[in-house]
Formats: structure tokens, sequence, C-alpha cells
């Protein structure tokens, strides 16, 4: 199992405080004979006729120098996982979390719009 991320418990007290349950730290996944792990899984109670909505959260830092590795390792993860999960949980959406300095010197630059646009 992966080491978690220095802001896990940070990101999993924000979702408990919006009304998330918290029900899988990590999330496991496996496909063929690779396992994988997100780092949270959490569900919402919906309306009683609507059920719950399930999300998972794959929590990035980028604390590491150069930034552009960081991105790389984090947009490749998430593809993969989002593909596993749409096999395997299709009603599940996959969130990427990070720190607002990331989202908006990466994120909110032109090549964070264009990987946004076309792949997330």
């Amino acid at each position: 199992m992966p080491a978690r991320d220095i802001y896990h418990d940070a990101v999993k007290n924000a979702l408990v405080q919006e009304g998330w349950i918290i029900t899988d730290d990590p999330l496991h996944l496996k496909w063929g004979q690779k396992d994988m792990y997100v780092d949270l899984g959490a569900k919402q109670l919906l309306a009683a006729e609507l059920g719950s909505k399930k999300i998972a959260v794959e929590i990035k830092s980028f604390i590491s120098p150069p930034e552009m590795a960081d991105l790389k390792d984090a947009i490749g993860g998430f593809i993969m996982y989002r593909d596993v999960l749409t096999r395997l949980e299709s009603k599940r959406t996959l969130y990427l979390a990070v720190r607002d300095s990331v989202f908006t010197a990466l994120f909110e630059e032109p090549i964070g719009t264009l990987l946004i646009e076309t792949r997330i």
C-alpha cells in the first residue's frame, strides 16, 4: 500500500465536514493481477429515492521539484484510476485533490487547462 500524502487527513476532514461518509481509506482497486489504491472513497446520502453519490479522491501534494514531474505523475495516476473505476464502479466519480496554490500555479495555466479539457 502506498504512503499517505501529507494532506491526507486535511482532505479527509474536509470531506467529513461537508457531509461525506468515508467508506474506504484507501479505496482498493484490482484490475487483472494489479492492485491499486485511490487515497479515499466516500459516499454522501441523498434524498431517499435517489440513494447515494459515491466519489473517489486522489490526493497530491506537489511538494517535489520539478512541479511538472508531479503533474505528470498525478495525471497519469488519475487517468489510470478513472479508467479502472469506469469498469468496476461506473457511478463513482474520481476527483484529484490539490492545494489552492497548486491549482492556481498549474491548473489555471495553459498546460492545466489543456489537460482538464482533453483528459480529466
